[in-house]
């Protein structure tokens, strides 16, 4: 799992790991989580819409990536 410690909306570094809020984007070695300096930030974050084919090639990338006859996507 990757980790991202800077707020993507204050665009801040968040040093308290152990309290601050998160979320995880993806599945597997590959999946991104990411640290807000507090929930308002999160709940923001969340509130994004995406974009529906973005969200449907993640999971099919997701479903393939551990495939042996796939390989590696990376």
């Amino acid at each position: 799992m990757r980790i991202s410690t800077l707020d993507p909306i204050s665009m801040n570094d968040v040093i308290d790991l152990k309290t601050a809020p998160y979320v995880i984007e993806g599945v597997g070695p590959n999946a991104l989580k990411i640290y807000f300096e507090n929930e308002a930030n999160r709940e923001e974050y969340l509130d994004i819409p995406i974009h529906t084919a973005n969200a449907t090639l993640s999971a099919a990338y997701a479903l393939c990536a551990d495939s042996e006859i796939t390989g590696s996507i990376n």
